[in-house]
């Protein structure tokens, strides 16, 4: 069946019509937004955003652009919103951090214990280097555990860990 024919009948109603338009267009999206993206995971949320977009808005379809400019045009919407709310919660969570941390500090301080500095620091480091290290050195887990927390490789945390030292002792000296 002729894609014009289909789209003619997905937007009055038919959702057989519409299942085989989606079904036609879904690894088009796919491969769109991986490209984007970069991220398996997050292109394959997306482009199912994207069909749930199509078939709740399937009757706005206008024909002025072709159906694949369409869905593309939706995709990238919704891959912009997510950006955008992906800064949004690093900004909140590094603020909420960020006062969690001031709230340490003065909870120390208020018991007359020690703040030593290189909890500033560690609390400087991105948070995928600060695990690890927290996990090794105050808590002595082998490199091995650590990955398997964490779901990464041995050699990642050995690299991380390696790394936020490194970055540790620059700050401190």
């Amino acid at each position: 069946m002729e894609e014009q024919d289909l789209l003619d009948r997905a937007t009055r109603g038919d959702r057989t019509a519409l299942s085989q338009l989606l079904q036609q267009h879904y690894e088009f999206v796919y491969k769109y937004m991986l490209k984007i993206t970069l991220n398996p995971a997050l292109a394959e949320d997306l482009t199912q955003d994207t069909m749930i977009r199509c078939i709740e808005k399937i009757k706005l379809y206008n024909a002025k652009s072709k159906f694949s400019s369409w869905l593309i045009t939706i995709a990238t919407r919704l891959m912009i919103d997510q950006a955008r709310r992906r800064k949004r919660e690093k900004k909140w969570l590094e603020q909420q951090q960020a006062g969690a941390l001031r709230q340490m500090k003065w909870h120390a301080e208020s018991q007359n214990e020690a703040w030593p500095d290189v909890l500033n620091t560690l609390a400087e480091l991105p948070e995928e280097s600060r695990i690890p290290v927290i996990l090794k050195h105050y808590y002595g887990y082998t490199y091995e555990e650590i990955g398997q927390i964490l779901a990464i490789a041995e050699g990642t945390v050995k690299s991380r860990v390696h790394n936020a030292l490194k970055q540790l002792r620059k700050e401190l000296v």
